[in-house]
This record gives structure tokens, sequence and C-alpha cells, in this order.
């Protein structure tokens, strides 16, 4: 428990402002990246000229742990917000602590949805925020991760821009070549694939999490069964894709890294780089060199990506909770998904949105976007784990930065990662 004892004790230094309410004001608590608030801002001043006497008050909190102990933090306080954007690994401690409604509390009411509207969601993003069989969020937004490849620094090194990798073998043979040492200084001035490995203790751990698991899936894996009673990650898919990773980190000697992923790309250090749709409104800006989108690499068993999003959740200490669901309908209409999409690069939560001509418009005339949108066919949500989500994610991270950065045999890492998962969930049935 110390994972949750050193978080606390940090957002304890925080002062959590709620502040004076105003009547019909609405505190929306967000963690979107500062590429992305000027799509909120927009979205928000038009929710606002539709729904005059309603004002959303959009407050950015710091994202992952950050942002679910401050929740926790301010329900102990009486300064929680109205509404949050939430990852869904953090909605079982909200649940846990009554915090959130059921979404069948607006859903089944008389200014709900249909049963054709919620059929209407891309189902994958339903399951992820759903507990013990209840929903208990809505999502705001997508994402699926795809590989951006630099084509100029792929016809540099003799490979093909217009053929990307397509398997794990490809993916690591290219990137051996993308590996280079352009002035003959014995340092590498280019890397040929991002592997996102991060500190387990760190607030990215859990978008590290989120980039190895589809590599399970590619290896025919999968991190916990279906009963949620045992966790998988000691098996062979599991141990494939770390020690993928693991062949992948040492071949490109990839501690000497130190940017991000995002300006390792736009700057040519990175020649390839798994992404989501988000930071395409930054790539389209930076970006000096001709690039592309396309699936990630089958691995030995299959070809996967994820798909994953934010969800919002509405507070039952809320005062205002039917202005607060008017908002979260009014986001999710297939109109207003259009348009966040356009604004923000993020993709659409709902299948309808894809129909619409104004967005097929769109999308003919956004190459970068279609790419996005032709991986959701391929797309999974993350294995669902009720109880002690972010513990296990935590238990994964650790594995993931033992055997890569503390060069541990992945396989005995996984092991004892698995045994110490495996008794929180026996804990759960005593």
């Amino acid at each position: 428990m110390k994972y949750f004892v050193t978080i606390i004790i940090f957002i304890a230094i925080i002062s959590c402002s709620g502040g004076e309410r105003k009547e019909n004001e609405v505190l929306f608590w967000h963690s979107f990246v500062p590429a992305t608030q000027p799509a909120l801002n927009k979205m928000i001043e038009k929710f606002e000229k539709e729904n005059p006497g309603i004002h959303i008050k959009a407050q950015y909190v710091p994202t992952g742990d950050a942002l679910v102990q401050k929740l926790i933090t301010s329900i102990q306080s009486g300064t929680q917000p109205d509404i949050a954007w939430i990852h869904s690994d953090f909605i079982d401690k909200l649940i846990e602590g009554d915090a959130i409604y059921d979404m069948d509390h607006f859903i089944k009411s008389k200014e709900g949805l249909s049963k054709e509207e919620t059929d209407d969601f891309f189902p994958e993003l339903l399951k992820s925020a759903m507990w013990n069989g209840k929903l208990y969020a809505l999502p705001m937004e997508a994402t699926v991760l795809a590989l951006h490849y630099n084509k100029d620094a792929f016809k540099a090194a003799g490979l093909d821009p217009n053929t990307p990798p397509t398997t794990w073998d490809e993916l690591y043979e290219a990137a051996k070549k993308l590996t280079v040492d352009k002035d003959g200084d014995g340092k590498i001035d280019q890397y040929g694939f991002y592997i996102p490995v991060f500190p387990a203790s760190g607030q990215l751990s859990i978008w590290m999490v989120l980039q190895w698991e589809p590599f399970v899936w590619q290896a025919g894996g999968k991190i916990i069964n279906n009963e949620q009673t045992k966790l998988l990650i000691d098996q062979a898919p599991s141990i494939e894709a770390l020690s993928f990773w693991k062949k992948m980190f040492d071949m490109m000697h990839f501690s000497g890294f130190t940017l991000s992923h995002d300006l390792g790309f736009s700057s040519g250090t990175l020649a390839m780089v798994m992404d989501g749709p988000w930071n395409l409104p930054v790539y389209k800006k930076l970006n000096k060199f001709r690039w592309g989108i396309t699936s990630l690499p089958a691995g030995p068993k299959d070809k996967a990506t994820y798909i994953a999003g934010e969800h919002l959740a509405i507070f039952k200490k809320s005062n205002v909770p039917e202005k607060s669901w008017k908002f979260v309908k009014w986001f999710i209409q297939p109109e207003n998904q259009a348009l966040f999409s356009e604004l923000s690069g993020y993709l659409p939560v709902r299948k309808s949105t894809l129909e619409l001509e104004s967005y097929k418009k769109f999308l003919s005339e956004d190459k970068y976007m279609s790419a996005f949108i032709d991986q959701i066919k391929i797309a999974r949500a993350q294995s669902p784990i009720d109880h002690y989500k972010i513990e296990i994610n935590q238990i994964i991270a650790e594995a993931v930065e033992q055997t890569i950065l503390g060069n541990k045999d992945a396989a005995e890492v996984l092991k004892e990662q698995a045994h110490k998962g495996n008794k929180l969930l026996e804990s759960i049935a005593k």
C-alpha cells in the first residue's frame, strides 16, 4: 500500500479548491493536454450558447494517480466536482467510495438515452466503464494506438517509405536499420523505434501498460482470465511480448534516449513511434518530413491494438446533477462528437458519427485521421479488472521496468509479479 500512501501524502499538500459555486454552474475536472484544451473550450462555448443559463467551469488537474487521489480527497472534504474526466482504471476506487452515479440513473430517466442510442457506442468503450455489470461513466472521446513512421528516414535507410513493417520481425529489422550514428561521434542520433518504458512509480506507468498489452494480444495472450481470478502474465505470450520489448530496447541502446516520444518523433530523433490521434494537431504543425500512419505490426499470433478513451462520471454530491447530465448527453451526440474529433484529433465514441456526411468529408481530406479510424476494426478494450485495477497495473508496470531497465529475466519477473497480483485477487473471494 506504500504506492497509495505516497500519493495521498503528496495530494494532502495540494489544496483541493472548490470555491464558491454559482447557481447553474457545473464544475468539470479534466486532464486534457494543452494541445487539446482549445478544442474543449470551443465545445464548452458552443454548449453554453445552446444552453443559456448553464455555465461549465472547466478546471485542469494533472492526470493519472494525481487526478484520482485528488478526487478521493475532494470527496472527503466536500469539494468534489460535478463531472470528472477519468480513466476507466480509476472507476473502481470511486465506486467503492460511493462517489459516482450508476449511469442508469440518467440513461433510464425521462431525459435519458434510448437503447438505440446506447447501442450506438463502440461496445469496447462501454465495457471499460463497467463494474460488476453496471455502467458508471460514458465515453467522452476515443483513441486507438497506431504506428507513426518517418518516410524520409525510411528512404535514407534504404527502406521502402511506402512499405512500413507489418510483423514483429520486420519491425525489429527496420528499427535496426533506422538506428544510426549520423555524425560518427559514437552517439546514436536517430533511434529506430520508441520503447515506452517509464518508472513504475511514475504517472506514466499506466500509459506504459496500455501500450504493452496489445503486444500480449498479438502474441495470443491476455492479462487476466475471464473470471478475474488469476493473472496470466506469467504465461508464454506475456513472456514473449516483454522479451521482444527488451530485445528491441537493448539492440537500439535505447537507454540513451531522453526526449518525450512526441518531441522525439517531430525532431527526427525517432523514426517510428506508437501514438494515438491526440498528437495529430502537434505533428501537423511541427513535422518537417513526410510521415505515415499504419497498424501496429502483427505478432506471432494476431494483429491487434487497443481502443480506449476517457469517460465522464457524475458525482452523487453534485448540486446540479441534471445540468451535469445535460452536458454529458450533449457532448456524446454524434454531431458534437464529429466536431470535437475534427478540433481535437480524438476519435468519436459513436458509430453513427462515422456515417455523417460532414465527417466523411473530413476523413476524406485528412489521411491521418482516416488511418486511425481504420484501426478500430482490429481494436480491443483492455481486459476488464473490477478489483485492484490500479494495483495490478502497478504490478505489471514493475515487471516491465525490472525486466527492461533492471536487466532481469522476463519469465522470472512475470512469475513473481503474477504471484503478487494473484494474492490480491484471492483476497476478494475471502
